[in-house]
């Protein structure tokens, strides 16, 4: 007999469904605001307006200046502007950079091409078991000819948070290095001060806000080469028309996260502990996340299937879950944070993601467990 269906998304670090009160608002302005923001007459003129009071509520947000906040079609743009911006325009400073095994590919993907094509020297961090950097690595691989440090605030297979707020400042204090983070995970569920970070991404659509728009937050004095060419959008950082709609409420959906983010905090943690000890009673399953982790990223391996048999089993039960990054899943390889962590090539082919929400409920984690139960049973006679 065909188990019955259920409708229940645990993907929510891939993306998030819209807001209700930011979809009104993106769809008001798609209407009314379709005037391209560099146009000089009138109608433009109100939607440069908007797009700029969006810009300065992100900045008050973040305390940091308006000038400072930039916008993008994603992060993995930001990503790549970042990195590639600001080797390219400092070489002559050095050309050793620093980052981590673990970094999303937009990041990893940015760093190879610097030492493919431009012939910097890149030192890739392991992380311990638990997925973490610690500062004296940090510490052990800067060299007089470092120009810049990049380290993700939270892993997105993993959800293991890293020290960012210590090595930023060890790193401010004792040298000129540039320090960036990617934050796409940090947003809207955990605090981070940005005061001695140099750049750091995140993008809306993780925040249920729309897809199409990451924010890059650039310190002054920190120069950028543009990889993006064109007009002078963006004080002639990214050239192309910006997505005006997208920009106008990101700063709405940016508000509405935060407002919310303490009390989701506390209802995502209670899930994840119910998960957790649900989870440690299950044989066949190895937790590759723990309680230091971030609470809204559950990973685990089963020993008795890898995860697309897994992935398929609760898909046609109606449960979404995923296997590691959105961007990488189609590649069927193993999880290259897991083999960062030193778990074998079968452990982490067997690795599932599960990412939760303020929308989860207690019901729908109920249902996932009995439903993980029944297949694990079912493969396992």
């Amino acid at each position: 007999m065909k188990p019955s269906k259920s409708n229940i998304y645990l993907d929510y670090a891939s993306t998030t469904p819209i807001r209700k009160e930011v979809l009104d608002t993106y769809q008001m302005c798609v209407q009314n605001y379709f005037y391209n923001s560099e146009s000089v007459y009138e109608p433009a003129l109100q939607v440069h307006d908007y797009v700029e009071a969006s810009r300065k509520k992100i900045a008050e947000t973040f305390q940091v200046k308006t000038e400072e906040v930039f916008f993008m079609s994603g992060a993995s743009e930001a990503n790549s502007l970042a990195i590639t911006g600001y080797a390219l325009q400092n070489q002559h400073k050095g050309k050793h950079l620093i980052t981590t095994m673990m970094e999303h590919s937009s990041v990893l993907h940015a760093f190879e091409q610097l030492e493919q094509l431009f012939g910097f020297e890149v030192t890739y961090l392991q992380p311990n078991k638990e997925g973490c950097i610690s500062l004296n690595q940090v510490k052990q691989a800067m060299r007089k000819d470092t120009i810049m440090i990049s380290i993700m605030a939270v892993n997105n297979e993993v959800g293991s948070i890293q020290p960012i707020e210590e090595i930023a400042a060890y790193v401010k204090a004792n040298s000129r290095i540039c320090m960036m983070s990617d934050g796409v995970q940090l947003v809207g569920k955990h605090d981070l001060p940005l005061r001695d970070i140099d750049l750091f991404t995140f993008t809306t659509h993780k925040l249920y806000g729309v897809k199409g728009c990451g924010i890059l937050i650039k310190k002054k004095n920190i120069e950028l080469v543009p990889i993006v060419h064109g007009g002078a959008q963006e004080q002639g950082l990214r050239g192309g028309t910006l997505d005006a709609p997208a920009c106008i409420v990101a700063a709405k959906t940016i508000r509405l996260i935060m407002q919310e983010q303490q009390a989701s905090l506390q209802h995502v943690t209670l899930l994840r502990d119910q998960i957790y000890d649900a989870l440690k009673q299950m044989e066949q399953i190895e937790l590759n996340s723990n309680c230091a982790c971030s609470p809204y990223i559950i990973n685990f391996s089963c020993k008795t299937m890898n995860s697309e048999i897994l992935m398929n089993a609760l898909n046609e039960r109606g449960i979404y879950i995923s296997s590691q990054s959105a961007c990488s899943t189609r590649t069927k390889s193993p999880s290259h944070t897991l083999l960062a962590m030193s778990y074998d090539e079968k452990h982490a082919l067997s690795a599932v993601r599960i990412s939760l929400s303020h929308l989860t409920t207690k019901q729908e984690v109920s249902i996932l467990l009995e439903n993980l139960k029944e297949i694990l049973y079912a493969y396992s006679t």
